[in-house]
């Protein structure tokens, strides 16, 4: 089962952490991605550190346990001031499975994927939103690539509930091969203090010919300085092909 294959464990967190301007904000940690577009003549750096996951399914060798650590990456650049480079790789990764046979263990590189993401001015002052286009080539190991490239088109809209609150839902629309898949992330973003915020996020995915995924995640967010941000997340698979558990730690850093 290649757990790395759903989008809903891509990238990037489904709206702005209320820690940075309202002009930008990282994407990670999280599912979808935000709204906030990096400034002109910056570079942001979004790293995991890295992302584990644990699955448990059934296989002609009975129970196969499998275990996943994998260091993915996002790096952000302004383009104009409603528009945005970006490039990302799935990065490093380990993998161990354990079945009847016994233990084997591999290890590899990822994908790589570059997108352009424009923010939407909705002329509201509490309402934000930001359309993505991203290809993801198929340029990884065997092991730890999604074996074809995949076209994505996605949408988040983002509203600012009151100083605390904000919510959003991110859509995202990908070409896998020859079948489509359609990705709803819905998000709660509070603020817990000046520097300490957190979310909360349902995923629910559906791809031609299989069985809906659906997932829970949360996290928490730690702004060191207006430039750098530390994270922590966990989450956990409800139905379909996603991972048991899951969970990371990362940093973001605004240059």
């Amino acid at each position: 089962m290649k757990i790395w294959q759903s989008t809903a464990f891509g990238l990037a967190l489904a709206s702005s952490m209320p820690s940075f301007a309202a002009e930008f904000s990282f994407d990670r940690p999280g599912t979808g991605f935000g709204t906030g577009i990096t400034p002109m003549g910056k570079l942001a750096w979004e790293q995991s550190l890295p992302t584990v996951s644990y699955s448990k399914a059934s296989s002609d060798n009975g129970l196969e346990k499998t275990t996943t650590i994998q260091g993915d990456m996002l790096f952000r650049t302004g383009l104009a001031q409603d528009l945005e480079l970006q490039v990302g790789w799935d990065g490093p990764a380990w993998q161990q499975v354990k079945n009847a046979m016994g233990k084997t263990e591999t290890h590899g590189l990822g994908d790589v994927s570059v997108g352009v993401k424009k923010a939407i001015d909705l002329h509201d002052d509490r309402m934000t939103m930001a359309l993505l286009g991203r290809v993801s080539f198929a340029t990884g190991n065997t092991d730890f690539s999604n074996g074809h490239d995949i076209y994505t088109i996605g949408s988040t809209v983002a509203y600012q509930q009151d100083d605390i609150l904000s919510t959003s839902i991110t859509m995202l629309y990908a070409l896998e091969g020859s079948d489509w898949s359609v990705t709803a992330v819905p998000t709660l973003n509070y603020k817990l203090s000046d520097k300490w915020s957190g979310y909360s996020e349902f995923v629910y995915r559906k791809k031609e010919s299989q069985s809906d995924q659906t997932s829970l995640a949360t996290g928490v967010v730690y702004a060191l300085n207006a430039r750098t941000q530390l994270d922590a997340s966990v989450g956990f698979g409800l139905a379909g092909d996603t991972p048991d558990y899951s969970g990371g730690l990362g940093v973001a850093f605004l240059f």
